[in-house]
């Protein structure tokens, strides 16, 4: 998977904003594939500890650059969309995943969150609950007159399967709840299969010469998928109830209390359920759960903690897919010893020449591992961003090596030192390359010239010349949150690229539009071409054709502009509304001041780095040219108007100013964009209010000058409806 081979060797802090860009298109496809395997088909092909170290390494980045988050991103959705063999089930209520974290620091990061984005409360007067975080099949089970009525998978978190059936022959969940149960109740948890059980079925399994089943959580999604519910009965799957989804009354104020709920209508609760008051608490339990971890017959891979007041939930509210009241501490990774055998060279779509360690095979909890990132020159080095030393003693990294590798905090496992004790005599340093490995050019590593330091990543200087960036190019412009063209993958677009013919070669993103038109014309078929036929040319031309018009964020993303991810991109079509409002504004902002300039910096999650790199583009002749080709083959739609069309400030661009006392900022903006506003970060000619706490000042003076309405945190409150 990946369309930027080694961007995942460099690591999260030495990423540019091209980078990081592509390495997040990157990670979301491959994320996703790993997703409809989990989710989809029990079929997983790595752990779930490599699984976190990738949905880990895009949240990183995620924190690090917040305008680069594609629409797609994991940190977006859940799961994955059902696979068809049952009916669906649309949630009442979406069934989202949880944010994690892996460490001591994680975890008092998350703690810090809530008390700063609730704002006002002393500390310790926050109570959290801590919980087994099961490896097992998210489940929604819906109760209608306290009568089980429906159970459903996760699926993608909005749709799941109807299992129903299945679920029913699960002793432990019961047919109906007593009486005192509210009409409409969903209760939600985890379907898993016992470790003695799954020993005891693999057992039977062997005595009848079957194939053994790989692990406890894709053997109790598999029976819970079967068509024939006497073989899900047979399977003796069991569930802990531990949230909820519709409640048309709620039977409790707190976490706890619902568990509690939950215990006297009949559901099995996890008994290692605890309320506690303080992170040294929370990360207590955490290391006692671990320290049992091996005895229990169940499967856990970490612990959930979770705000235990239901209204202190509720002001925390949600982000797109996950709730900022919760978040799962996982347990560490593994670490395993081995021998570096080569060192490859890899160039990305911007020019990054990244190294990956190729290594002896080794099994690092269950899976093999044969690469490793070794992130830049100065890793192998030894030396850190701020030129420090890193490792004991600060060893180089030399190609015979035995090194220490981990499966953690990267996409591919990292090396994180050397047994320089094992390192044979005359072992030769590594000399990083100063020509690209792929098209000859000089590779450099540029200053940067606010610090006057050297990039951490050396950089082909071939452009468009190096067959490596020009291809990836085009990869991008196809990949799913672009033009998302079903036909033209990796190897496609290579085969185009590469290509001499002139009815089939693709070297720009209009020659895509042209390909059809071009081969009408010529006597070389593509349907004649192995690998292709021609119903996989026919079906190439419609998803081609379907393409020719497309929502104005995508047709900017796609456009590969520096720094401009899929949120600034949502931002800047939600902003301009039209392609040539766009494109005209952005002329417009070429001098770098003025009004345009202006507005431009004035989008919230843009900035000036940002905004320069998207004025340069329009000012490049050769930029303006290949989009002044695309525009002739395809039309960017407008944007459509924010969905809560019926609130007061839906479609209204408002900026926060000065120490609001009624509610934090991030509380603030979150409010206001779920009701359709623009949160902007800088006063302009479009703002529509500003909204003043104590101690405004500058942006205060500019809405004055400007004539644009101010109001206070009590006014603001009225105008939205409290």
């Amino acid at each position: 998977m990946g369309t930027d081979l080694g961007m995942d060797a460099i690591a999260v802090e030495d990423l540019t904003d091209d980078q990081a860009r592509v390495e997040l298109q990157r990670l979301a496809a491959e994320i996703a594939h790993h997703d409809a395997l989990y989710h989809g088909k029990d079929q997983p092909e790595i752990t779930d500890a490599d699984y976190d170290a990738l949905k880990r390494r895009n949240d990183a980045i995620e924190a690090q650059f917040p305008q680069l988050v594609r629409t797609d991103s994991p940190s977006q959705r859940v799961g994955a969309a059902p696979v068809g063999i049952f009916a669906q089930v649309v949630h009442a209520r979406p069934m989202l995943s949880l944010d994690n974290a892996f460490s001591d620091e994680d975890v008092q990061d998350f703690v810090g969150s809530v008390y700063r984005f609730l704002g006002q409360l002393p500390d310790g007067s926050i109570a959290f609950t801590a919980e087994p975080k099961i490896d097992g099949l998210s489940m929604s089970l819906r109760y209608e007159n306290r009568r089980l009525v429906t159970a459903a998978t996760r699926g993608d978190g909005t749709t799941g399967e109807n299992v129903t059936a299945n679920i029913r022959t699960i002793q432990e969940i019961p047919e109906t709840l007593p009486a005192d149960a509210p009409d409409v109740v969903e209760v939600r948890g985890e379907v898993y299969m016992a470790k003695s059980d799954f020993l005891a079925l693999n057992a039977q399994m062997e005595a009848e010469g079957k194939q053994a089943y790989v692990n406890p959580r894709n053997t109790a999604s598999g029976s819970l998928r079967q068509l024939d519910a006497k073989v899900t009965a047979s399977r003796k799957l069991r569930f802990f109830a531990y949230a909820w989804g519709e409640m048309s009354v709620m039977p409790a104020d707190t976490q706890s209390g619902m568990t509690e709920v939950f215990r006297r209508w009949g559901f099995p609760v996890n008994p290692m359920t605890r309320r506690l008051g303080s992170v040294e608490e929370i990360l207590g339990h955490y290391r006692e759960i671990g320290l049992e971890r091996a005895d229990l017959d169940y499967d856990i891979d970490g612990v959930v903690y979770k705000v235990d007041r239901l209204d202190l939930q509720a002001r925390l509210g949600f982000r797109s897919r996950s709730p900022r009241w919760a978040t799962a501490h996982k347990f560490p990774a593994e670490q395993a010893f081995t021998t570096v055998e080569a060192i490859d060279i890899q160039v990305g779509r911007t020019g990054a020449l990244t190294p990956v360690a190729r290594l002896t095979p080794v099994t690092v909890g269950g899976v093999v591992v044969t690469n490793a990132t070794l992130h830049n020159a100065d890793y192998i080095e030894g030396i850190g961003n701020a030129g420090q030393r890193i490792r004991e003693d600060g060893h180089d990294i030399r190609i015979g090596d035995t090194v220490i590798v981990q499966r953690a905090g990267d996409v591919i496992p990292q090396v994180l030192d050397v047994l320089i004790e094992k390192r044979p005599d005359g072992l030769a340093k590594y000399n990083f390359p100063t020509q690209c490995p792929v098209c000859g050019s000089h590779a450099v590593r540029e200053k940067n010239e606010k610090t006057g330091k050297l990039d951490s990543v050396t950089r082909c200087t071939g452009g468009f010349v190096c067959r490596a960036q020009a291809v990836e190019h085009i990869k991008h412009f196809v990949s799913r949150n672009a033009f998302d063209i079903e036909g033209l993958g990796t190897k496609q677009v290579d085969f185009f690229f590469e290509s001499d013919d002139p009815a089939l070669m693709i070297r720009t993103a209009p020659d895509i539009f042209t390909l059809k038109e071009r081969q009408e014309r010529s006597i070389t078929k593509l349907e004649n071409i192995d690998g292709f036929g021609r119903v996989s040319v026919r079906k190439l031309f419609d998803a081609i054709d379907a393409r020719r018009e497309i929502a104005l964020n995508r047709f900017i993303f796609a456009l590969g502009i520096r720094h401009v991810g899929e949120t600034t991109a949502k931002l800047l079509a939600r902003s301009y509304g039209s392609y040539q409002d766009f494109a005209m504004a952005m002329e417009a902002s070429a001098p770098k001041f003025g009004d345009a300039w202006n507005e431009l910096n004035a989008i919230e999650g843009i900035g000036e780095v940002v905004a320069a790199s998207i004025v340069e583009f329009f000012k490049e002749p050769r930029n303006l040219e290949v989009v002044q080709r695309l525009l002739a083959e395809v039309r960017p739609l407008d944007a459509e108007a924010p969905v809560a069309s019926d609130s007061p400030v839906a479609g209204k661009t408002v900026v926060f100013t000065g120490s609001l006392e009624r509610f934090t900022r991030d509380e603030a903006k979150a409010r206001a964009e779920g009701l359709g506003a623009k949160v902007a970060g800088s006063v302009s000619k479009k703002t529509d209010y500003v909204v003043a706490g104590p101690g405004a000042g500058s942006k205060l003076d500019k809405a004055r000058e400007l004539g644009v309405s101010v109001m206070t945190e009590d006014e603001w409150l009225e105008l939205i409806g409290g």
